[in-house]
């Protein structure tokens, strides 16, 4: 609401009539103009957008574009991801579940895209979905004006939001090779998904009923619902995916999330899940609790423990660890890049053994080892606590591609 009594008195202070005219005009801008804040929205195609039904700003699908390299000091990594807000198809909760996600990952080097989709009354399936492809296809076309590395795009919403992503992820193209415009030569297959307390379901007894009709309308049927029922359409091509949900949303059940996970499990795609117990729908970032605002940072760490973070290629890794000549009896090993970004590689060290596979091995290159010794597994404790063993000046390993084999001993 507009303070009309400080407003006011603002007038009176105003010393030239040039300054006048500003602030009455600012008393009397709409609403939507006055508020708003953030970059410039960048409609998705450069003439009327396709099935539009007019041309007022709820029939232009938009882009607001942060860029870490626009901020003071800012390093981008490459990544780039596409945020879509939600709000049952209905409306747009253009702050918390978008403009204040993207302030955030501009921060960790993170090109954030916020997408202003069109929605219902006026739009219906598949004009969500059409308008989000485009946005992945915008962000690869223009991949090196943004900074962006165009294999390392991915998509993310929330609630309907999240419906959407998950919509992307699993109902996609390669592009069409002879478009006129270069847009659309580009695939929407989005390199990465990221569904936060998502609608997922429209037919199981636990679906968000209205975001179906928003999207279909009041009459739709059964088949139509489980078109776009996403669990149900999960593959191996699948990206792969982070959920974040809470126990406690009544309005968009867990059992979106936990569906859609194993349903990307069974597909043998890389997954992961944080259900918090505490949290109704719609928080955002989840500012008034320390444990669920804790999500995007594990969102980060999975960003970058899949490699996704950087251009990086990793390798399988194997070997032995010795401790005072004796073969380490249980405990883990870690190869830590030079580079925070790159994916740390760790596993198990049993009876002196231990394997990394390529699929989450060590990143090329120079990877600094840490070793830890956690006793025995026996029916007593055998170690006062866990022990890191520091090799002598720091042990570094340098992993080429391929299988990478090193036998350590080490001097506890």
């Amino acid at each position: 609401m507009l303070n009309v009594r400080a407003d006011v008195q603002r007038l009176f202070r105003v010393s030239s009539l040039a300054a006048l005219l500003v602030v009455v005009a600012e008393l009397f801008m709409p609403a939507e103009r006055a508020f708003a804040v953030g970059p410039e929205a960048l409609p998705l195609w450069p003439e009327r957008a396709p099935n539009a039904q007019g041309s007022a700003e709820s029939d232009t699908p938009t882009l607001r574009v942060y860029l870490p390299q626009e901020l003071d000091g800012g390093k981008a990594t490459g990544t780039g991801v596409v945020i879509c807000p939600g709000g049952g198809y209905g409306i747009l909760a253009m702050d918390h579940e978008g403009h204040q996600l993207a302030k955030w990952f501009q921060k960790k080097g993170v090109a954030g895209f916020v997408l202003r989709y069109r929605h219902a009354p006026k739009y219906r399936h598949p004009v969500p979905m059409e308008d989000a492809q485009r946005a992945i296809r915008y962000v690869r076309a223009n991949a090196v004006k943004l900074g962006v590395d165009a294999g390392r795009v991915g998509i993310m919403g929330f609630s309907a939001g999240g419906h959407l992503s998950s919509t992307v992820a699993t109902h996609f193209d390669t592009g069409n090779p002879d478009a006129k415009d270069p847009v659309d030569r580009e695939s929407c297959r989005p390199d990465f998904a990221a569904l936060c307390y998502p609608v997922v379901s429209l037919t199981a007894p636990y679906a968000h009923k209205g975001s179906g009709r928003n999207l279909f309308g009041p009459d739709v049927d059964q088949k139509k619902l489980e078109s776009l029922s996403n669990d149900k359409h999960v593959t191996a091509e699948t990206p792969t995916t982070f959920l974040f949900h809470t126990a406690e949303d009544k309005s968009v059940d867990a059992q979106n999330s936990i569906a859609f996970f194993l349903a990307l499990r069974k597909a043998g795609v890389a997954s992961e899940m944080h259900i918090y117990q505490d949290g109704p729908h719609g928080v955002g970032m989840a500012p008034a609790d320390p444990a669920v605002f804790g999500w995007k940072d594990r969102l980060l760490d999975w960003m970058r423990g899949s490699g996704l973070l950087s251009a990086t290629a990793r390798a399988e890794v194997t070997g032995t660890v010795k401790v005072n000549g004796e073969a380490l009896r249980w405990g883990m090993i870690a190869l830590a890049p030079l580079d925070p970004n790159k994916p740390r590689a760790w596993t198990m060290v049993s009876r002196g053994k231990y394997s990394i596979p390529a699929s989450r091995g060590a990143a090329l290159g120079e990877n600094v080892v840490e070793v830890y010794d956690l006793g025995s597994v026996e029916p007593r404790p055998t170690r006062k606590d866990f022990s890191r063993i520091d090799p002598t000046e720091g042990l570094r390993l340098n992993v080429v591609a391929g299988k990478n084999e090193f036998d350590l001993s080490l001097t506890k």
